[in-house]
């Protein structure tokens, strides 16, 4: 019986979001430099796309570049940015042709102007497809998005937009740059390391985590069987007791 036939299509994650980490350790560990792990790792991110529009997974959310990451050496900056590029330009047929749209979540405006034209023009031509949401967090950092939303907030406040009162979760929700998603129902981080490193804090609170030790660039359409299936055997309680689910 393989993997794909055990996930029950009627309790699907509808938002899966991942941090995919070991590019560099991966490639270390080959004797090569870091820049071929991040090379290797876009093979990981064409299958994990595809796999997912597939089983009918309606939000797909990838922490493809932290704001923390500037502060890497240039010249593998610079190599994940021309990546990036390539990655656009080569995948837009493979988003097209599996109906998935592309959106993008961070602070945009730091990114260099060829990349952010090449991003807005595949985000723009997808815009229209239906099957899957795929969203690339490029210098994504969640408190800086939290602190950007307290800031929207208080202007609105102080000049009379929206009242004290009328802040609640839902408005909050609304100043967030994940507005148009639902939370995530499960978080998979890959290499072994057992933490959120800043990614969607707000939008991950009763998400379900998975770690796995596997490396990015070795991270196959098994290895995402493997963490929805583990998804679908927790009891997901929101606050509530066992008793009160059944």
């Amino acid at each position: 019986m393989s993997l794909k036939s055990k996930i029950h299509s009627e309790n699907l994650p509808k938002h899966i979001a991942i941090i995919m980490d070991g590019n560099g350790r991966w490639a270390k560990e080959k004797g090569f430099l870091r820049v071929f792990g991040h090379e290797n790792g876009t093979k990981s991110v064409k299958t994990t796309v595809e796999s997912c529009a597939e089983l009918g997974i309606e939000n797909l959310t990838l922490y493809a570049f932290s704001t923390e990451n500037w502060n890497r050496p240039k010249l593998e900056v610079k190599t994940l940015m021309q990546l990036l590029i390539s990655s656009l330009k080569k995948e837009m047929n493979t988003l097209q042709k599996n109906s998935i749209r592309l959106n993008a979540i961070g602070n945009l405006e730091h990114l260099p102007a060829r990349v952010r034209k090449e991003l807005l023009h595949v985000i723009d031509e997808t815009k229209n497809n239906t099957r899957m949401t795929l969203t690339l967090a490029l210098s994504y950092g969640s408190r800086d998005e939290l602190v950007n939303a307290t800031k929207q907030i208080c202007d609105k406040v102080k000049n009379n937009i929206i009242s004290v009162e009328n802040i609640d979760e839902t408005l909050i929700n609304q100043h967030l740059y994940t507005q148009n998603l639902p939370d995530v129902d499960l978080l998979i981080r890959t290499s072994g390391e057992k933490r959120i490193s800043n990614f969607l804090l707000w939008q991950i609170a009763y998400a379900e985590l998975y770690f796995t030790d596997v490396y990015w660039p070795d991270f196959t359409n098994e290895n995402l069987y493997e963490a929805i299936i583990n998804y679908q055997k927790r009891e997901r309680r929101f606050g509530k007791t066992s008793e009160q689910l059944h």
